[in-house]
């Protein structure tokens, strides 16, 4: 009796271990609607576990047994994988709402699924089949009737502010990429195989891939429009945004939305560089005489606003800096070129002095306007150097205008040509004591009221700072004029008689009475 009894014991604890109850064979084997509960899962776990502990009864001579339990595992396992399958292919079809809750079941029905490679790719096929329909019908729906009763309103009620339009679009789909990605992140939160970051790169590109087609017709129709060349460059930097931060999401793997939103990006910055060339090419075609003033030509103001502006949306822009900097650049000599171009073109006819005037004021507003923005420097230079270039040809203007005005013209390139084989300085035609003390009389005048002597011009110089520099630098000018023709008067080769009294101002008093 104590035999037997030991025996039924022995075998009561062989069943336990290697064989299941009746009601977690139930569980496994369930019917087809019958849902899946933890207890699934625990029953699940047992039929792994028999069919692990089984080993040890291969190595014993039980192994008959063994290889009948085994065999009876695996084939349970395998109705409870599909079972499971089945269940879960179901669960990921009902997820076509906007908004989409993953249950705790099916985070732990993806972790028992990783067991069957197979069996895990379909499953994740088709939850991102099931919410790529979910997210089009969403976009759609935003676009057209907008959020539950009216509010946000439809993002098409917009498709007049061409910015705000593209923007909207824009938002919501970085706003579903994320919240696709959170969904998969929580449905696979108990994967523990590798790759799981990219399986959900690859859902969630698999996901958006369905919205492209729309975005892409919406923001073609606004570029194509062509809103003006301010307006294309800041929705090309917002393209340029929103592909970094979806990026950022979902790494290079949503490779559709991505490559249609680059492609977007690079559409309106080639018709906004078109726009800025027609414009600059426009300038070419008429240009215009410039003002009276000789101050800076409507369509020079018109062309710097425009460039303002751009560089103003460009300076607010999201977009990373080295980025920003080659625009800069292409910008500044999309539209800087041709108009240096066509101030020249402008000013072709007219006289010295009114060309230098035109050309430094016209150079002077290009410097004023983008010393206001980074990434400038070099062209400040360029302008700088064309300015002072320009400011050369005022002074040297100004000055043979004093000189001429003041009586000193003729006498000055006299003493500057003159050659000792000519004989003395003196014996030559308007040269002698009586012309020279005629020409200080008018030289004193000049002295005695320096600022009456101005080329007219100079008034018309936009930079206070521009015309003092002028007004120095020539001054300068003429003082060294004086020098030079007083040694000449003081060298006793050239026999002049009483020098001092022929000129009885020395370059000293001179330079003193004009600074």
């Amino acid at each position: 009796s104590q035999r037997l009894e030991m025996k039924a014991q022995v075998a009561d604890a062989f069943l336990a271990k290697f064989q299941l109850t009746p009601d977690e064979m139930n569980l496994l084997r369930g019917t087809k609607d019958e849902p899946i509960t933890e207890d699934f899962f625990k029953a699940l776990g047992r039929v792994k576990q028999i069919h692990d502990d089984v080993k040890i009864l291969l190595r014993t001579n039980q192994q008959r047994a063994g290889l009948e339990i085994m065999e009876q595992m695996a084939l349970l396992q395998e109705t409870s994988y599909e079972r499971l399958y089945r269940w879960t292919q179901n669960e990921c079809r009902t997820l076509t709402q906007e908004s989409c809750d993953i249950s705790p079941i099916l985070a732990q029905a993806m972790e028992a699924l990783q067991d069957r490679p197979v069996l895990y790719k379909y499953t994740l096929d088709e939850f991102g089949t099931a919410r790529r329909s979910a997210v089009v019908r969403g976009f759609i729906d935003a676009l057209t009737r907008g959020g539950l009763g009216g509010t946000p309103r439809p993002i098409e009620m917009h498709s007049h502010d061409p910015l705000r339009y593209v923007g909207d679009m824009l938002a919501w789909l970085h706003q579903a990429t994320a919240s696709e990605k959170e969904h998969l992140e929580a449905m696979l939160k108990l994967v523990t195989i590798q790759g799981v970051e990219e399986n959900i790169q690859e859902v969630v590109g698999h996901i958006t891939e369905g919205v492209c087609r729309p975005l892409k017709v919406r923001i073609e129709q606004v570029i194509v429009a062509e809103p003006g060349a301010v307006l294309l460059y800041k929705i090309s930097n917002l393209l340029k945004f929103y592909h970094h931060t979806i990026s950022g999401i979902v790494g290079n793997s949503a490779t559709t939305l991505l490559t249609t939103i680059e492609e977007m990006h690079l559409l309106s910055k080639k018709i906004f560089f078109n726009s800025l060339s027609l414009h600059a090419s426009k300038l070419m075609d008429k240009v215009e005489l410039p003002p009276p003033d000789l101050g800076p030509s409507s369509a020079l103001n018109q062309t710097l606003n425009l460039l303002r502006e751009v560089l103003s949306s460009h300076d607010s822009s999201v977009v990373p800096l080295d980025a920003r900097q080659a625009d800069f650049v292409q910008v500044l000599s999309c539209v800087l070129d041709p108009l240096l171009q066509m101030c020249t073109m402008s000013a072709s006819n007219l006289g010295t002095a009114d060309m230098a005037t035109f050309m430094v004021n016209s150079l002077y507003m290009m410097k004023t306007t983008l010393a206001l923005f980074e990434f400038t420097d070099k062209r400040l230079e360029m302008l700088q150097f064309q300015i002072e270039a320009h400011l050369d040809t005022l002074i040297n203007e100004q000055a043979s205008y004093v000189l001429t005005r003041a009586g000193l013209s003729y006498i000055y390139n006299s003493v500057q040509q003159h050659k000792p084989e000519q004989g003395p300085l003196s014996s030559l035609p308007g040269m002698d004591s009586v012309a020279l003390k005629v020409a200080m009389a008018q030289f004193d005048r000049y002295l005695s009221a320096p600022d009456s002597l101005l080329m007219s011009q100079l008034n018309f110089l936009l930079s206070a700072t521009v015309k003092e520099q002028i007004i120095k630098q020539s001054t300068e000018l003429v003082c060294r004029a004086y020098s030079d023709l007083y040694a000449a008067v003081m060298d006793p080769s050239n026999e002049y008689k009483d020098p001092e009294t022929t000129l009885h101002r020395s370059p000293h008093q001179v330079q003193a009475l004009l600074s």
